[in-house]
């Protein structure tokens, strides 16, 4: 049975969403090119027309092609946050699983330090000590998000590792590679696919509140967040251009949420 064949009607709709949404954005990039940075202030708050299908903002921007990059901005921080903060959790939960010890007692100590922060308040730290780096929001963000993967992939890798088929295997003299791949992680996969379905939707949240406070990413850049700010003065004379980021990112977290479902 194929991966698309495994998952729940839930998933189906949320990869939907996700597949359009993505679609929209790379279409945008290599069909249209068109340069969202670029200003037409005669144009502002323009109706849709042919050449700006979602009409343009206060500096007469096109919104279209503002919109598809601020996808494209959001995908790609979501996805390097999961890869970065899946990896690092999945590896550091089974080692502190398998070794025990102090090993595992440091893991911990380090991981509840973590939890002791809000983690929205030490992404906002972070970002705050270079406004506007795409990489400290990314490095803010994964530090957040890889202690879901410890707890979890511990707590699990804890009973697979004093299982009696692991224990089997071992005498048999496999090694641990062998020995994760074949008994511990089929016991994590699915738990940690909707781990990082979650935290990617956490990704998309969390660049954007820090967009609402000015300490995200800068004008001009097309930010979901940003964009809803920036519009928020102008929704009286042209409520739809607010109304475009938001329902973008409503859409987006949608997405990764009813993605993140289990599996049949």
């Amino acid at each position: 049975m194929t991966f698309i064949g495994k998952l729940s009607t839930q998933q189906r709709t949320g990869a939907v969403i996700l597949g359009c949404l993505a679609l929209f954005a790379v279409a945008e990039m290599f069909l249209f090119s068109i340069d969202g940075n670029q200003q037409f202030l005669a144009q502002a708050f323009a109706s849709p027309d042919w050449q700006a299908p979602l009409g343009r903002d206060q500096f007469g921007r096109n919104m279209f092609a503002r919109l598809a990059g601020g996808l494209r901005i959001s995908f790609t921080l979501s996805l390097v946050c999961v890869v970065t903060s899946a990896v690092l959790g999945v590896l550091a939960g089974v080692a502190a699983a398998w070794r025990g010890g102090w090993f595992d007692n440091v893991l911990n100590f380090f991981a509840n330090t973590i939890l002791a922060l809000p983690g929205l308040v030490l992404i906002l730290v972070f970002a705050a000590v270079v406004p506007g780096s795409f990489v400290m929001i990314y490095l803010a963000i994964s530090l957040v998000l890889w202690v879901e993967y410890f707890r979890l992939v511990r707590a699990i890798a804890l009973n697979q590792v004093a299982s009696p088929a692991l224990q089997s295997s071992m005498l048999m003299g496999f090694g641990k590679f062998y020995l994760f791949r074949r008994h511990i992680w089929p016991a994590l996969k699915a738990d940690v696919f909707s781990l990082a379905a979650f935290g990617a939707a956490t990704s998309v949240v969390a660049m954007s509140s820090v967009g609402f406070v000015y300490v995200g990413l800068k004008p001009p850049t097309p930010e979901l967040g940003l964009m809803i700010v920036e519009l928020f003065p102008y929704y009286h004379e042209a409520p739809w251009l607010l109304l475009e980021p938001i329902s973008l990112l409503f859409l987006i977290v949608l997405g990764f949420h009813l993605l993140a479902g289990k599996a049949r």
